[in-house]
């Protein structure tokens, strides 16, 4: 059995585990146990060592260099297992466990064995310096995988907060922040769509093996479809027959379709373009689709992307890859450079209008108004001074002739 000695009244504990031939020692101060080996063989010696150790921590907490209180790796077990809990059926699973692995990974690593009243802004701070220069593979993290990271962090820290551990959260919000960069999602020009939607249509038409056709002819359906109704691709694989209606628009006399769509956000509608029925009616005709069959089982990812590969168009000029969501930023694109009310657009597509002008207003040239911006202002006329007559002046009724 292990030797074990109590010093202080039974506050502090010398002693020696098995296998190993140097003294520990232990305290429980300010709501959690402190540990640390006294590099010493003799007891004696080891005794003196604790003594110090443990009036000096006193002594530290006292002067509040130490902070007590719950740690941070206690909070964020109780944390996420209240996120988890309280967030389901409202947050993904997936997001749930990134939260998971941000914490396991990198978070309680780091702030683990700090009390919550320990984490400042400047601890956040070097926690940032921390990851930058101990990315994987050398690799420091982007800049939205460390923002989700600090994400995660307040939120642990708010759960501490709601319990009364803290008083406040501290402002994590970085240093020295400039504006962000304006960028804009993957998207296709008008030409470059219609090079895709035509590879794809040939694509249909001579398959590379004969047992692919059904699927090259449900891919091109599929772009024509996305592209002329904005869904998430999401979106599009919930989407069942029942769900569209192909109906006569009121206010344009146009053939299009209503959709009741399920995704992310819920339950929404949209309304689509009138190049979106077509695509529909082949799809229903051709897969003899029931009104509880989905209108695309699978995503035809990698003939999506062999296409694109063979246009050489699977990365837009900035280096952006195109994906089955760029369909859908193409179709918010084109609505746009065609002058659709903003605010209508956010709706058809559920979602905000701030999105859109961040993501796909900034870079659109339609969406400026050179009547508006390339106004010129009138110059005044230059004014002669008026030159006096003195002879009419003498002749104006009510004035007196000047002397001769």
């Amino acid at each position: 059995m292990a030797a074990h000695h109590e010093l202080m009244g039974g506050k502090l504990h010398v002693y020696k585990r098995e296998n190993s031939s140097y003294w520990q020692c232990s305290t429980f101060l300010g709501g959690k146990n402190h540990r640390v080996s006294t590099k010493e063989e003799s007891l004696a010696q080891a005794k003196d060592f604790a003594e110090d150790w443990y009036l000096e921590l006193k002594g530290k907490f006292k002067r509040g260099e130490v902070k007590a209180g719950k740690t941070f790796k206690f909070a964020a077990a109780k944390f996420i297992d209240e996120f988890e809990v309280i967030t389901q059926g409202q947050r993904s699973p997936i997001y749930v466990a990134h939260h998971r692995r941000r914490l396991e990974n990198y978070l309680i690593p780091f702030f683990g064995g700090k009390a919550l009243a320990e984490i400042t802004a400047g601890l956040a701070q070097d926690y940032r310096m921390h990851r930058m220069k101990n990315g994987w593979r050398g690799q420091p993290p982007a800049r939205s995988t460390l923002h989700q990271e600090i994400v995660c962090l307040r939120q642990v820290l708010k759960y501490g907060q709601r319990h009364g551990w803290i008083e406040s959260v501290p402002n994590l919000t970085p240093p020295y922040k400039t504006s962000g960069k304006i960028t804009h999602r993957a998207w296709f020009s008008h030409e470059e769509y219609k090079r895709f939607y035509q590879a794809t249509r040939e694509r249909a038409k001579n398959p590379l093996k004969a047992r692919w056709r059904t699927a090259s002819e449900n891919l091109h359906d599929y772009v024509l479809f996305m592209v002329n109704t904005g869904l998430r691709p999401d979106e599009a694989l919930r989407l069942e027959y029942r769900d569209v209606a192909v109906v006569v628009d009121d206010a344009t006399d146009d053939t299009i379709l209503e959709i009741e769509v399920r995704g992310k956000r819920g339950i929404g509608y949209c309304k689509s373009m009138p190049g979106a029925v077509h695509p529909f009616q082949r799809l229903k005709e051709r897969n003899n689709g029931k009104p509880t069959d989905r209108l695309f089982p699978k995503f035809q990812k990698q003939l999506f992307n062999a296409i694109l590969n063979e246009l050489d168009m699977k990365q837009d000029r900035d280096g952006n890859q195109r994906t089955a969501y760029s369909l859908r930023h193409t179709y918010i694109c084109f609505r746009l450079m065609e002058g659709a009310d903003i605010y209508q657009i956010a709706k058809n597509c559920r979602t905000s209008v701030e999105m859109i002008e961040k993501y796909y207003a900034s870079h659109i040239k339609n969406t400026l108004d050179a009547a508006a911006i390339n106004v010129r202002k009138e110059k005044p006329k230059s004014r002669q001074p008026a030159k006096t007559n003195k002879r009419k002046q003498a002749e104006k009724p009510g004035r007196r002739p000047p002397p001769i």
